[in-house]
């Protein structure tokens, strides 16, 4: 007898059952239908890159978290950790088929090697918008714009945008003669939420070899106040009034001009930390799940496709990190119990019927209504086992003797409704609530 293989998926990568799956497609469609009411357009690019092409611009952390392999060619590839890099990539590649400022969408899975933990896979999927081709403000401030809009669309209203600005942050390291240490110490910044102030300062003074320069980087870091306020701190700590300040001042006023502020906050321990973002930075937060971590960030990366191309293209842009953002509403009871699209079943109650049953079936699909006919016979308890499993509201019998007397049944209040025609089924379906 053959040695049966034991089913199980990999450490960090799981299979979706219907519910699950169910749950996550309304988001995306939700999410998609915002990203094309801004006008962004899809794309894709393969799941294997080359590996210089995705590692090039790194350090040994996003190494570390690569999946990457030769393969029977004995090429050098990896999976795409990111949908950012493969994208200046594509840049690259097609700018003479594009027109600028370009704005794409790209919903598609990537691979990270990291611990698994709650909201965190090792697979999991990205939902990206980016616009290359323009280095202004306004470009900043719409995908802060689209992620309020399709956060809001999914029903995560209650959020908080943390923004900084990295190239002020930079400003502040080369006062400090730091600029050759930044990608360790944007790092060890990254983790003030996770470790605290007082770890993070000790890691800090082992990069700088000074305690006090490390004192004077956890307090640029941890400025508090209104916008305003922590935008006068850390301008006087990087030196002064610069482009970048400015800049943080415009995408402000349009907070104001547009009522959104109040979603805002000037966060200077924000700096993502990935070294291609040169300006503008972002991570989002449900109020209600703050340990969840960001559900959404991004930010500006004016010289990434720089290293495909001799022309430099200005970006910015974002990603909404589905998985985690699901497990935030699983969190907070938000998520619906749906095991299927079906408006109604059609129970079997006769083999010899089943045209009958057919031609039910599809009169009412013409009109709107998802349906699906049992297939078997069966006893009516395991018929409605069935319909109970897939959460489906209605119920149609159709007797064998007398096929015009149609019953719709609530399979929930049980109620039921006699003698009825297609559009009288049609519009109780559709009036119904359930």
């Amino acid at each position: 007898m053959a040695v049966l293989i034991q089913p199980k998926v990999l450490k960090g990568f799981r299979d979706a059952l219907p519910a699950a799956e169910i749950e996550r497609s309304a988001l995306l469609e939700k999410i998609t239908a915002v990203y094309r009411s801004f006008g962004f357009v899809p794309i894709d690019t393969p799941a294997l890159e080359y590996s210089d092409i995705l590692l090039r611009k790194s350090d040994g952390e996003t190494e570390k978290q690569v999946f990457r392999f030769s393969d029977n060619g004995g090429r050098d590839i990896a999976l795409r950790f990111d949908l950012t890099v493969p994208f200046a990539r594509f840049v690259a590649e097609h700018r003479h088929e594009l027109y600028f400022p370009f704005k794409r969408y790209h919903i598609a899975k990537v691979w990270r090697g990291e611990k698994p933990q709650a909201g965190r896979y090792r697979e999991f999927l990205q939902c990206d918008i980016d616009i290359v081709g323009s280095e202004s403000a306004a470009a900043d401030f719409e995908i802060l714009t689209v992620m309020r809009t399709a956060l809001a669309a999914v029903g995560a209203t209650d959020i908080s945008i943390h923004i900084n600005n990295r190239a002020t942050f930079n400003r502040f390291l080369e006062k400090h003669a730091l600029r050759d240490k930044s990608e360790h110490i944007l790092r060890t910044v990254d983790k003030l939420q996770k470790l605290g102030t007082e770890a993070v300062e000790a890691e800090l003074a082992a990069v700088t070899g000074d305690a006090r320069t490390a004192a004077e980087i956890v307090r640029y870091s941890t400025a508090q106040g209104s916008f305003d306020e922590t935008l006068a701190h850390i301008e006087q700590l990087a030196g002064g009034p610069a482009a970048d300040t400015e800049r943080l001042r415009v995408i402000h006023a349009m907070m104001e001009a547009t009522g959104t502020a109040s979603t805002y906050t000037l966060d200077p321990s924000i700096t993502r930390g990935l070294d291609y973002y040169t300006g503008i930075v972002y991570e989002t937060f449900l109020n209600a799940a703050p340990s969840l971590g960001s559900v959404c960030s991004g930010g500006r990366y004016d010289n990434l496709t720089g290293l495909y191309m001799n022309e430099k293209i200005p970006g910015v842009g974002a990603s909404i990190g589905i998985d985690r953002l699901l497990a935030g509403r699983d969190a907070l009871g938000m998520t619906s119990d749906r095991t299927s699209y079906l408006d109604a079943e059609i129970f079997c109650l006769n083999t010899d019927d089943a045209s009958l049953y057919e031609k039910t079936a599809a009169q009412l699909r013409a009109q709107g209504i998802a349906v699906e006919v049992f297939p078997d016979a069966k006893k009516m308890q395991q018929q409605y086992a069935v319909t109970d499993a897939k959460k489906i509201p209605w119920g149609i019998f159709i007797p064998h003797e007398t096929p015009e007397n149609r019953t719709l049944k609530n399979l929930r209040t049980r109620e039921q409704f006699d003698g009825l025609s297609i559009d009288d089924i049609v519009q109780k379906i559709r009036l119904g609530t359930y």
